[in-house]
């Protein structure tokens, strides 16, 4: 037997013996090598990594002027798993860290309340700017509100105070920008550089996301756009294209809040002009908002009961009374609001114009603006600094949007949801591999927790390809990913389903597919098809299963048991009622068993009681991007 040193003798040998000096009578070294690493010339996405495309810091007004005092440093800190102290002095922490974070504080007055806070020269060169500091550095509470409000003013009559200062706004997104350029750690962290436009034309919710795919070299050369500038996405879009021309680099949007847009997200109109929209305005659209943020802390937007009255699971964490404006919410508005719906109207313009306006994939993240991107039921940080966890009744109480008069306007704290996630199939934790699968959709959303979801569908598959070893390898080769298009074909196609649960958290009750179609009378229709029960449950003729999975939780303890469910679900399923004339789309919906909502943990941590108007368990879920069919 060799032993180590002549093993390493013979290692020199060959070394030396294939350098350029030594070798002129050796054969070249690659004539008696082999491949034996697959992995070099891989390409395809084989990690899923999770994170937040919409947090807030105290440089967005409405977070810094009511109590947010952690920039992005702690917020990318925070993210990255480290220990930092709430704007309310609470130590806090991720049970694990975020794998990327989106800083995307909003452009109006971008980093105005730090300004004030550091007496910055540029802001008190503006009489307004010296009024809202003089009131704030008096210290009081009356003071301070009433500087918020003064603020709320003219962000509502959408006259920037500060539109003269435009070395302010440069100076505050340049800080941004090398915070995300800081923190940034390929590989290990990615922190995008972004913002949030916060469109809100009469109040009702148009707000996106912007973020770049792109470092500070390139983002430094613009200020972000507000809706001082405009109200208008297609202005918007300009504003995208207008930087993509400048600085050659990518940025993309994502749209979010639907459910409180009073019908306008999805509308059938565009928003200035009132004209139907067409093949220009849908292309547009899908080139720069190719995802939706389907789930946040105000509510879950995939499905209302009223839209989908078969689905015994569309009324999860439902916001769908309150806005921020004037105009009541009406029943008329909700197909213009949710994913599913839009995702059905949207076959409908294909077949019209030949584009789908509405052909968006699905993530998930916080909406939070207290620096701290908490998902998790029972570390649930709330969305402002005024509803950090206390014993006090605001915790619950605090009405957050909803017009004067009736309760059934208001929608109260108590009904904000610890959601959600942004999931992401990618090759590398970076910048750009990120960004790139956002683009093309491989995507799914969360509503809090970390379950692995993967789907691919074709005309080839067989139920036995669910155990490959190579399973992810032959679904891209033999068919498409979440947020792909299957080509034509007489054939169903087939779906390989792989669903592993949160290594922390609870098992798995059941696996979905969500089916939508456009028929030959150009109505559309939605089913939904239980493909997989976890406990040996059946599925029944119609595809639904006839047994719910059961409850562990103990509401009184807040807490639960694995001694339901499944750890791992997988699933083949074909579609038995395939048209190959009706377009269509499918996503999977993937549910988890039964546990404490966060109203519940904080009943139990504060002894105090527990709220009877919103649910003591929920069952979290993801959402997939759809794969499309088109005739």
């Amino acid at each position: 037997m060799k032993t180590l040193c002549s093993l390493l003798c013979s290692a020199m040998v060959l070394a030396l013996s294939s350098s350029p000096a030594l070798s002129q009578d050796v054969p070249p070294a690659s004539n008696n090598k082999v491949k034996y690493s697959p992995y070099p010339e891989e390409s395809y996405p084989n990690s899923v990594y999770f994170g937040d495309t919409h947090l807030h810091t105290s440089y967005s007004t409405d977070a810094g002027m009511i109590g947010n005092t952690l920039g992005p440093d702690e917020a990318y800190r925070f993210a990255r798993g480290e220990k930092v102290t709430s704007s309310t002095g609470l130590p806090v922490k991720l049970g694990r860290p975020l794998d990327f974070l989106v800083v995307a504080d909003h452009s109006e007055n971008l980093g105005l309340a730090p300004a004030i806070l550091e007496s910055n020269q540029e802001l008190l060169k503006n009489a307004w700017g010296r009024m809202v500091s003089d009131l704030v550095k008096k210290g009081d509470v009356e003071s301070v509100i009433k500087a918020f409000d003064e603020w709320q003013v003219v962000l509502n009559k959408r006259d920037d105070p500060l539109k003269e200062q435009t070395t302010l706004a440069a100076d505050m997104w340049k800080r941004i920008t090398a915070a995300a350029d800081q923190y940034n750690e390929p590989g290990l962290f990615t922190a995008f550089i972004g913002f949030e436009w916060t469109a809100q034309p009469v109040g009702a919710n148009m707000h996106r996301n912007v973020i770049f795919r792109d470092g500070r070299n390139k983002a430094d050369q613009i200020v972000p756009i507000s809706s001082y500038d405009t109200d208008d996405s297609e202005e918007l879009w300009a504003w995208m294209a207008a930087y993509e021309e400048k600085t050659g680099g990518k940025v993309l949007a994502i749209p979010h809040g639907g459910n409180l847009s009073n019908g306008l997200m999805f509308d059938d109109v565009t928003l200035t002009t009132k004209k139907p929209l067409d093949q220009k305005y849908a292309e547009q659209r899908m080139r720069w908002e190719p995802l939706y943020e389907v789930t946040q802390i105000k509510g879950d937007a995939e499905t209302h009961p009223a839209l989908s009255t078969r689905d015994e699971f569309a009324d999860f964490e439902t916001w769908d009374r309150g806005s921020f404006g004037p105009n009541p919410k009406t029943p008329d508005m909700l197909p213009r609001e949710y994913a599913r719906a839009a995702y059905k109207r949207g076959l409908k313009y294909e077949a019209a114009l030949g584009t789908n306006p509405f052909k968006f994939g699905m993530v998930g993240s916080t909406d939070s603006h207290t620096s701290l991107a908490t998902t998790e039921e029972n570390n649930f940080f709330g969305k402002v600094v005024l509803l950090e966890p206390t014993p006090d009744p605001i915790r619950f109480d605090e009405v957050i949007s909803g017009r004067p008069g009736p309760d059934q306007a208001k929608m109260y704290a108590r009904e904000t949801s610890a959601s959600g996630l942004a999931a992401v199939w990618a090759r590398d934790n970076t910048r750009e591999s990120l960004w790139d699968a956002m683009s093309r959709k491989e995507v799914y959303a969360t509503t809090g927790t970390r379950l692995k979801v993967r789907i691919f569908a074709g005309y080839d598959f067989k139920k036995s390809d669910l155990v490959r070893s190579d399973f992810a390898k032959y679904g891209y080769e033999t068919g498409v990913p979440m947020g792909g298009d299957l080509k034509h074909s007489d054939k169903a196609p087939s779906f390989l389903v792989r669903a592993i649960r949160d290594a922390d958290g609870a098992n798995l009750d059941r696996v979905q597919v969500i089916k939508g179609w456009l028929d030959a009378n150009g109505v559309t229709h939605e089913r939904i098809y239980d493909v997989a029960l976890s406990d040996g449950r059946k599925i029944g003729r119609d595809g639904r299963g006839t047994k719910a999975v059961g409850n562990t939780v103990n509401v009184e303890e807040a807490t639960y048991t694995n001694s339901i469910g499944a750890p791992f679900i997988e699933a083949f399923w074909s579609d038995p009622s395939f048209d190959p004339a009706q377009a269509g789309f499918y996503y999977v919906r993937v549910l988890e068993i039964p546990t404490p909502r966060w109203t519940t943990f904080d009943a139990k941590i504060f002894g105090v009681q527990r709220p009877e108007d919103v649910p003591a368990t929920i069952q979290e879920r993801a959402y997939t991007s759809p794969i499309w069919y088109t005739p």
